[in-house]
């Protein structure tokens, strides 16, 4: 049985970059979910540093409305890592989930932690590597050219151990 993550699509981050093209991908993959009564989690990043553009008081918390009128749960979290403290493992064993799709934001960070944090409980793990998206950048990182999504995709698909496919591959395989 397959689960979609779709984490941290809060507006605190979508409104630092032009994200259109996630949002939409990660919408249809929403869809395509609902469509085949798959279950559907978000996941919700709530810090406790006051600096934090997702500080847990901050309506930058707030998942984007679109996207979450179709969660089947919310789960909130403050660590990079969707598992760690959290009830994700239950939800995923009450619906006797083995495989795990993760799609949302910030790619090197939470939806990576996520995906190999979701290996290591055993579950198969598909990285939609186009369906992700990150405020980071080639100067955050002081690395000119570093694409970051495409980074994280091929060390985590040269891992041999997360599936890293793009939208339309995965959409395909459907």
């Amino acid at each position: 049985m397959n689960a979609l993550l779709v984490i941290d699509a809060q507006y605190g981050l979508i409104k630092q970059k032009n994200f259109k093209n996630e949002i939409k991908k990660i919408k249809e993959l929403i869809l395509t979910f609902k469509a085949n009564k798959e279950i559907i989690i978000f996941t919700q990043h709530l810090d406790n540093d006051e600096n934090n553009i997702l500080f847990k008081d901050s309506p930058n918390v707030e998942i984007v409305k679109e996207l979450k009128v179709y969660a089947d749960y919310i789960v909130k979290k403050s660590t990079a890592d969707a598992f760690f403290n959290t009830n994700l493992q239950d939800i995923l064993i009450k619906h006797s989930i083995d495989n795990i799709v993760i799609c949302g934001f910030n790619t090197e960070y939470c939806c990576m932690f996520t995906a190999i944090a979701g290996f290591d409980r055993g579950y198969k793990v598909t990285f939609i590597e186009d369906a992700t998206g990150t405020v980071g950048d080639e100067n955050l990182y002081e690395m000119p050219g570093l694409d970051i999504k495409d980074f994280v995709g091929s060390v985590l698909n040269w891992s041999n151990i997360i599936k890293v496919l793009y939208f339309d591959e995965f959409m395909e395989k459907r």
